[in-house]
């Protein structure tokens, strides 16, 4: 490998993925205002499985329509900074550092160039590039979702939908660190898992429908789109809040119509489109929470860059229990 190429996991086309190839690419040159970070860690998130299909189809219109605009894969990455840009005053070489590169993606590369004003921040010593590159999917989204779009306080209930996954352990967490009460939806073999991250009781849907519960709660975050506001509306309290981070057309036309009528709300945002201030502001909450206790990031497998099919193939099985991240260094 020379000075001027790197390994990436590249997507050659929409769909399956054994669409990913593992190919020598040009290592980006950090502009003026950009730093260039030596990967260390970098996850495979159910939203990256998405973007592989260009699912949903409206994603073609910032991903490109026939095939990939940004071919290489991912947006969250952990490393250390090994050049900065002649404006970048923030970061110098040497520090570790972790964030989400957005539309820009190529994070599953050995080296990623982001700009400095972005969203980019230290790792606290206490956290290893593991942990750190996983902030930025599951636990950065369901802070804003819990804590922004549903404003969820102590003493309110939540029902949490696909519970054992990146979103789902981490907002068990953040629901209980508010005071909130906490029930969580999972299959059989993640109900010990659900439940030593805090939840107050947990539904196996293997053996119960969820949707048959008497309980009547505050806030619904299906973070996996398995349901919808029409759906599940009768489990929602007269004021409550359904959120999902799953975009379909049925889920716009609910919150489109809630925005309107009736007291029940449908909501739905893209954390990661946020202005980068704000998301550094979350990350700096999910780290104090760490520090304190409170929270943790859940770390499912590891793989190596070379085996970025396989991660996705192991993310596409549903099967996925917290966080699945490619170790590069």
């Amino acid at each position: 490998m020379s000075a001027t190429t790197m390994q990436a996991a590249v997507l050659t086309r929409y769909g399956a993925p054994q669409n990913i190839k593992i190919a020598t690419v040009s290592r980006p040159t950090p502009k003026p205002n950009e730093v260039l970070v030596r990967v260390h860690a970098t996850p495979v998130t159910t939203a990256d499985t998405m973007m592989r299909r260009a699912q949903p189809a409206i994603s073609r219109l910032f991903l490109g329509f026939s095939r990939p605009r940004n071919n290489i894969m991912g947006t969250g990455f952990a490393g250390k900074v090994v050049a900065v840009g002649a404006e970048v005053e923030d970061f110098a070489v040497g520090d570790r550092v972790y964030g989400e590169s957005g539309l820009g993606f190529s994070a599953n590369a050995e080296y990623v160039s982001v700009a400095a004003n972005g969203v980019i921040d230290w790792i606290p010593m206490t956290l290893s590039y593991v942990e750190a590159a996983t902030l930025c999917d599951g636990p950065l989204t369901s802070y804003h979702f819990l804590k922004t779009l549903a404003e969820l306080r102590a003493g309110q209930s939540v029902l949490i939908i696909g519970a054992s996954g990146s979103l789902g352990t981490a907002a068990v967490q953040l629901a209980r660190a508010v005071g909130a009460e906490v029930t969580g939806v999972c299959s059989t073999r993640n109900v010990e898992l659900v439940t030593s991250l805090g939840a107050n009781k947990v539904i196996d849907y293997k053996k119960d429908d969820f949707l048959n519960a008497t309980d009547r709660y505050d806030v619904i975050f299906d973070t996996i789109g398995n349901t919808s506001f029409r759906k599940s509306k009768h489990l929602l309290k007269p004021a409550g809040t359904y959120l999902s981070p799953v975009l379909g057309f049925s889920l716009l036309l609910e919150v489109l119509y809630t925005r309107v009528f009736g007291d029940q709300k449908a909501k739905f945002d893209a954390a990661g489109m946020l202005p980068p201030a704000t998301l550094r502001g979350y990350l700096q909450e999910l780290t104090r929470l760490m520090s304190e206790g409170k929270f943790r990031v859940v770390i499912d497998q590891r793989y190596g860059l070379e085996e970025a099919v396989s991660a996705h193939q192991y993310v596409d099985s549903g099967r996925k229990r917290g966080n699945v991240v490619l170790e590069v260094v």
